[in-house]
């Protein structure tokens, strides 16, 4: 993915026959998604989009007019510009910017990389992969992005509270 581009959600199957397709979400829901009318460079025009009451959504796109295009989009990562997107308050992020940091704890011990974000409902969680990876055991671990987890972060690093870090 260009530099540019922020993923916004995934395309995880068809929904009935009319060329709907299920979202998995990676923002802020539904009405994030919907400010936009073009993702991936123009290649898919939004139709209509609407909450699947599953933290999901459900949209159709001018590309897909019945479930055999609509399956073929399985898979496809929406993405929109950058500069397409509102600018952050202080303290917001985009999930693109946290991965590939830098983890460290607040007494300096280096722990690995940011590899993902996810968010099962409660609050966005940093996967971390350790480095140097263990032989044995879990080759990452899991932080929440609360104010007693994450201290700060910036462009190059972000900083876990010890207690927090599987070191």
């Amino acid at each position: 993915m260009a530099e540019d581009q922020i993923e916004l959600a995934a395309i995880t199957g068809a929904h009935g026959v009319a060329g709907e397709v299920r979202l998995k979400l990676f923002g802020e829901g539904v009405e994030a998604l919907s400010r936009h009318t073009a993702f991936n460079g123009g290649a898919l025009t939004l139709r209509k989009i609407r909450s699947d009451t599953k933290g999901g959504a459900v949209a159709r796109f001018a590309e897909a007019t019945n479930r055999t295009e609509a399956e073929k989009l399985r898979g496809t990562v929406l993405t929109v510009p950058r500069d397409g997107l509102p600018a952050l308050e202080e303290g917001e992020y985009y999930h693109a910017d946290l991965i590939g940091l830098r983890a460290m704890t607040d007494a300096g011990a280096h722990v690995g990389r940011v590899i993902a974000v996810q968010n099962f409902g409660a609050t966005d969680i940093v996967e971390i992969e350790k480095d140097p990876a263990p032989a044995k055991g879990m080759k990452t671990f899991m932080v929440p992005m609360t104010k007693a987890a994450v201290l700060d972060w910036d462009t190059e690093k972000l900083v876990i509270a010890a207690g927090f870090a599987d070191e």
